[in-house]
């Protein structure tokens, strides 16, 4: 799911919060809740297992299993299953007590809870050994799933039953950056997996009003000051701040450092690839703009316009772009997507202290002469914001997206470009810069992989401005523009615009 929701107010006539509404209405069949202890999402998935189980075949009804890590959470799970059959007014029959015969050996017995539903199903809490889903056929719900000693086994028996349509759902805390809970997750954001992720941290949690459901349960007045000491407590009590911030804030313990180690950057990179730098100082910038024009023109007809003829005509291309004016770089990554939808980075354009519009004519340059050209993202965070509102409108929000950098924006993408690393997908230029700026980014105490704050290289003059660009690359290389593939005849007036320069492949009119 996206990160990006409405909230809902706190109601204290409805009996689940906005995240449990929000977790009981998202049908995929296969979904994760990352979540702060004790938010209460699994007293809303005993709810969503009561109108399952109690529905007819007919009417898509199922058995649902429950596979907790212990015999307590089982206990707990079932009885707020019969107390939602209570309240739903759904016939059914009490809390049952069955012997379930493990692996069908005589002495194997375990015990389990059931309840019977009159429509034929049942909701069942088995124990977490993976040869106990073998035959069943239902929905199936694994409870602190981070915390099973065999996840992949249980997890592969439960995908099983999805082939007649069940649905799974893992729900759990954090259990440490190597556990399998938090890799799926993982490959989830970076769409490797399928798995809708639902993200509930306490502030999330308390944000739709779960200190208000406590203060109505205790039958105590509400306040802002009260439930900000309670928050506080809860984190002050844990044994350190990493515990606090896995327990609560959905951060897996041992997440810091770096996010991209230097073996799989290094795998990445080729020498082929080329770094082309320009950097200018302030006599420069005080130049008239039209001389700062034509210098800019002849670059880009002596430095850019040799690679771009190289650029394959066969292939699509997008660019990711990381905007700085002075203190940092802009970034022009230029991708090529192959055939089996790698990424392979043939140039990358690093521009220092370049005025806005010199930016923009070396930006409408490159674009213009990329061959089959399919999208852009551009960061309009700050300042950038001006040079992203200009190819928007010169290309169209099809083809070029303006990006406001935001924590969520990082959550999103970054699983996806580190996917490629992993996975070994894209090449780019074997440079040290590039090295030191993929390696700058840091997973910061939210457990967001993005560039921390402040300079990430030794002399002072880089802020992981790379590391953007690339991640912004990834991310236009999966937009669904349509591709330039043109060239257009220019008007009579303007075939002696001294601007004009018509050896690009999807040449507009007026183009620099």
């Amino acid at each position: 799911m996206s990160a990006a929701v409405e909230l809902i107010p706190f109601d204290s006539d409805e009996l689940l919060l906005g995240y449990q509404k929000r977790w009981v209405a998202d049908d995929s069949p296969l979904k994760i809740a990352e979540k702060s202890r004790r938010t209460g999402i699994t007293w809303a998935e005993a709810a969503d297992a009561v109108l399952t189980a109690s529905r007819t075949k007919a009417a898509q009804g199922t058995n649902h299993f429950y596979v907790g890590s212990n015999k307590e959470m089982a206990r707990e799970f079932i009885d707020a299953a019969a107390m939602w059959a209570k309240a739903f007014n759904k016939a059914a029959g009490d809390i049952q007590e069955e012997v379930f015969v493990d692996d069908g050996q005589e002495g194997k017995e375990i015990l389990t809870f059931v309840i019977h539903f009159a429509s034929g199903f049942k909701i069942q809490a088995l124990s977490s050994k993976p040869s106990n889903l073998r035959g069943m056929q239902g929905n199936v719900t694994i409870d602190e799933a981070a915390f099973h000693e065999h996840l992949a086994e249980v997890l592969k028996a439960a995908l099983a039953l999805t082939m007649w349509g069940a649905k799974i759902r893992l729900i759990s805390t954090h259990n440490g950056d190597g556990n399998q809970f938090n890799q799926l997750i993982e490959d989830s954001r970076a769409g490797k997996k399928r798995y809708s992720v639902h993200r509930i941290t306490l502030d999330d949690a308390c944000a739709e009003g779960l200190y208000q459901r406590i203060c109505q349960v205790r039958g105590i007045d509400w306040t802002q000051a009260a439930e900000d000491e309670w928050k506080a407590g809860l984190l002050k009590d844990t044994a350190s701040e990493e515990d606090a911030l896995e327990e609560y804030c959905c951060v897996p313990k041992s997440g810091g450092g770096a996010y991209l180690n230097r073996a799989i950057i290094t795998k990445a990179m080729r020498p082929e690839c080329e770094v082309i730098r320009l950097k200018k100082d302030n006599a420069w910038n005080t130049m008239a703009e039209h001389l700062r024009e034509a210098d800019i023109k002849d670059w880009c007809n002596d430095v850019l316009k040799p690679w771009l003829e190289q650029l394959s005509p066969e292939r699509l291309h997008c660019l990711g772009e990381d905007f700085a004016r002075k203190g940092d770089l802009t970034c022009l990554w230029v991708g090529q997507i192959a055939q089996d939808l790698s990424l392979h980075v043939p140039i990358a354009i690093e521009l220092k202290n370049i005025p806005y519009r010199q930016q923009e004519q070396i930006l409408f340059y490159l674009i213009d002469r990329l061959p089959r050209f399919v999208g852009a993202q551009m960061d309009a965070t700050g300042n950038g914001d001006y040079l992203a509102e200009q190819a928007v409108e010169r290309y169209g929000a099809g083809l070029v997206e303006a990006v406001k950098i935001t924590e969520s924006w990082y959550r999103e993408n970054m699983p996806r470009m580190k996917a490629h690393f992993e996975d070994f997908t894209i090449t780019i230029p074997k440079d040290a810069d590039i090295m030191d700026d993929l390696r700058a980014l840091q997973i910061n105490t939210r457990g967001v992989p993005c560039v921390p704050n402040g300079k990430t290289d030794q002399a002072k003059d880089r802020h992981g401005d790379s590391a953007v660009a690339c991640c912004m690359l990834v991310a236009a290389s999966n937009m669904d523009g349509s591709e330039i593939a043109f060239t257009a005849i220019p008007s009579k007036s303007d075939r002696w615009d001294p601007r004009h320069n018509d050896d690009s492949p999807n040449f507009k009119s007026g183009c620099y």
